[in-house]
């Protein structure tokens, strides 16, 4: 398979990026062009809910690579002209500004969108976390606030929970679940999360949902529960979740579901592949389809693509990763601790602070979860790699 003559890379964020750097780092010597819809140089998000919004970073920190390292990479940055439309048959895209830009090779790096919460928007105090903007609006909120409810209690809600209760707010998280991130680490590692930002002062309203934004002259004043109970705040962060950007691919010709649909080589359509947040690829090692959103599967799947398009034809077959920094503790989750799975503690002690527990399903491990023990979860995950990286049986066996 020849290199195609023209790259466009649709997304100019950590996986857009990515895609780019692994092509010329493999030697890719064509056309390279990243179409981006934010106005500023590709940034790193996970920095916006901890350091650029405690302020410990400026947003320039954030900055995936300085100006000398993309104008080495020898391709046209196209940015904030966000794509409106793909004919992937073509291989074509157009612009909100009317630009027309077709190439040999396209690539899908949209990412998410954050999920508002339900209601009339507009009320001042209310923000999402997705952009640095976003972060630096809900920064200046929070310096000026006392109360904070945070309603979501996954990832990102209990990172900027975290955030703002080491900024010194009251903080009141509100969320579905019995403790945070109890689908992200199962029910053993969350009841520990629990634990942690209980002793840090955060007030966890856990298996409770929102039914409406109190607000006082143009500005939120508090929620209001499901069932009627009232929280007052100065501002509301919404973290209840994402949906893949791909409202601009309506009538592309791709399969859209939950994100682009691809093969296990994330490959969309002739000529057409997705990486990223927005990718619904097919895992072959684990048998079904998966869709990733943490930083550590935009870099491993950008480098996949990279390689796919340049004829190394390989099926995409990682062990699902994630960290999270919360409080004085890091959190790395390895493959996927289902809640079904049985946790057992394999090194380290929960009372100490720093322990690894391994999941266990009756089809195998299935997860390994590290808490302040970085290089010991690193050890524990060679009892993943037969369950999610054996490569698929060949057609007709």
């Amino acid at each position: 398979m020849s290199s195609p003559g023209h790259v466009l890379v649709v997304g100019a964020s950590a996986a857009g990026l990515g895609t780019a750097e692994a092509l010329r780092r493999k030697g890719y010597q064509g056309r390279l062009t990243l179409l981006g819809a934010e106005s500023g140089p590709p940034y790193d998000r996970p920095p916006l809910s901890k350091q650029v919004l405690s302020g410990a970073w400026q947003p320039d920190k954030a900055r995936l690579r300085p100006q000398d390292v993309l104008d080495g990479l020898d391709a046209a940055f196209v940015l904030g002209d966000p794509a409106v439309s793909l004919d992937a048959s073509r291989r074509r895209v157009e612009t909100a500004s009317g630009r027309t830009l077709t190439a040999d090779a396209v690539v899908v790096a949209t990412g998410v969108r954050a999920r508002p919460l339900p209601g009339p928007g507009g009320l001042r105090g209310v923000h999402v976390v997705r952009t640095l903007d976003d972060s630096a609006a809900l920064r200046a909120d929070l310096v000026a606030a006392r109360r904070l409810v945070v309603v979501g209690d996954g990832v990102l809600g209990a990172e900027a929970a975290a955030t703002a209760r080491l900024m010194g707010l009251e903080v009141c998280v509100v969320g579905p679940q019995p403790s945070p991130m109890t689908d992200q680490l199962g029910p053993f590692a969350a009841g520990h999360l629990a634990a942690l930002h209980t002793r840090n002062g955060v007030v966890l309203r856990g298996g409770t949902l929102v039914e409406s934004l109190l607000s006082r002259e143009g500005r939120v004043a508090g929620v209001r529960l499901v069932g009627g109970e009232e929280l007052e705040a100065d501002v509301v962060v919404a973290a209840i979740g994402c949906t893949p950007a791909t409202d601009w691919l309506a009538g592309s010709g791709l399969e859209l579901d939950d994100g682009v649909v691809c093969d296990a080589y994330c490959r969309a359509a002739d000529g057409v592949w997705a990486a990223g947040d927005v990718a619904r690829w097919h895992h072959a090692g684990v048998g079904r389809p998966m869709r990733l959103e943490n930083r550590a599967n935009a870099t491993e799947q950008a480098l996949a693509v990279a390689g796919n398009i340049l004829g190394e034809n390989l099926p995409y077959l990682p062990v699902p990763s994630f960290w999270t920094d919360q409080f004085q503790v890091k959190i790395q989750v390895l493959g996927t601790p289902t809640a079904d799975a049985s946790p057992e503690v394999v090194d380290g002690d929960p009372a100490q602070g720093r322990f690894v527990v391994r999941y266990d399903a009756p089809e195998g491990p299935t997860g390994v979860l590290g808490w302040n023990m970085p290089k010991q979860t690193r050890l524990h995950r060679a009892v993943l790699t037969d369950r999610f990286t054996r490569p698929p049986e060949p057609a007709g066996r």
